[in-house]
């Protein structure tokens, strides 16, 4: 089976969503270390929403009988100095991921791949709405170092686990 140009970059992209997951796991971790339980939990359901993001990838292979392999991702950065860095890192991760899903957006339209440009619609407005939040959240972070409480307030009131997207690609694993 010959593997499309489309199919080759997506299997590099679900090790990124997955080396992303374990970003988000290790700023969950420090969070978790210095007790701020919201932006534990915050950075917690982004790590989930990463690996969920990677099941999407996978999925998508396995509908178009493209091969699944599942690449190995890197260790994450665990050692941070306060509350601003992680979500700095965040932020950069965020905008590098728009990068790559553009990058992978053009590589469908190059080769007419009409079903995988399709796919990478619901990843580009997933890529506005997390930059977003991220840059959000860190604006609220510069603002408040000085008081986490402040940030911590933002999160649970601003940033908690929202409904379920009706329109998200179905991830690998997941029952209908």
């Amino acid at each position: 089976m010959t593997t499309s140009k489309f199919a080759a970059q997506l299997t590099v992209q679900i090790g990124e969503e997955f080396a992303a997951h374990q970003q988000y796991l290790a700023i969950a971790a420090h969070y978790e270390g210095m007790t701020l339980p919201q932006l534990a939990g915050c950075f917690y359901r982004q790590a989930a929403e990463e690996r969920g993001h990677a099941m999407m990838m996978v999925q998508y292979l396995l509908d178009t009988d493209q091969p699944v392999r599942i690449p190995a991702t890197p260790a994450p950065t665990c050692d941070f100095e306060g509350v601003v860095a992680p979500i700095e890192l965040a932020v950069e991760q965020e905008k590098t991921v728009t990068r790559q899903i553009n990058a992978l957006t053009r590589i469908a339209r190059d080769e007419n791949d009409f079903a995988a440009e399709q796919f990478m619609q619901w990843f580009i407005k997933e890529q506005v709405e997390e930059v977003s939040k991220m840059q959000d959240l860190l604006t609220v972070a510069r603002r408040s170092e000085g008081d986490l409480n402040d940030i911590e307030t933002y999160v649970e009131r601003d940033m908690g686990a929202g409904a379920a997207d009706p329109a998200a690609p179905r991830q690998a694993g997941q029952v209908q």
